[in-house]
């Protein structure tokens, strides 16, 4: 009796080891499985931030290069503008100053203006003419001295500290005026001498 009960004992006792065992085995195999599946899931995540940020890298060196490719082209425009404008000042703000600053030159330029008015000549014409005031003296002294009969015109004159070199004419009833001052000089030899420059300094652009 003795013998059956330690038997029965030993049998009870071996099959809770035997339980107890798988069930630390099934513990330690589940344990194991989700270690490896969050240790795959890690290596995923890591590897998306790792391709995330070489592609937010590989953006923002795009982005870079691109505006300092923009940058360096601006730079460069900006400087051959430059090169390009000096060269065209040089060759024609000085002269022009020069030449319109000559109140004898202005004066034949307005004589021609005149006379070109009215080319048929059929009638006398009313103009005004607006001047310089450092030069009053002079201009109002050579108009007035010219006949209306000679230029075949009729010339109200006006000065003005506005203008410092040229003049501007147009019919007496200010209807409207034309400039041709140093600067509407200046302007309009620029507007076709920069092309030429450019292609010069720069050919091929």
């Amino acid at each position: 009796m003795e013998n059956k009960l330690q038997e029965l004992t030993q049998k009870l006792y071996n099959e809770g080891v035997e339980k107890a065992n798988a069930e630390a085995e099934k513990i330690i195999a589940e344990a194991k499985s989700e270690a490896e599946k969050l240790k795959q899931n890690a290596k995923k995540d890591a590897q998306k931030i790792i391709t995330d940020a070489e592609q937010k890298s590989s953006e923002i060196k795009k982005n870079v290069d691109a505006e300092l490719s923009l940058a360096t082209k601006q730079s460069i425009r900006t400087v051959k503008q430059q090169i390009t404008d000096l060269i065209v000042s040089k060759v024609i703000d000085e002269p022009v100053k020069k030449a319109f600053d000559d109140v004898k030159f202005v004066k034949e330029i307005i004589e021609s203006v005149v006379k070109n008015w009215n080319p048929k000549g059929n009638e006398t014409i009313d103009l005004s003419v607006l001047l310089p005031v450092e030069n009053e003296k002079e201009f109002a002294k050579f108009f007035t001295e010219k006949s209306g009969k000679e230029l075949n015109a009729n010339l109200e004159l006006s000065f003005s500290d506005s203008i410092k070199g040229g003049f501007k004419i147009g019919p007496a009833d200010g209807s409207y005026k034309i400039s041709f001052s140093d600067d509407d000089f200046e302007n309009f030899f620029k507007t076709y001498l920069r092309p030429k420059t450019v292609q010069m300094l720069y050919p091929g652009e």
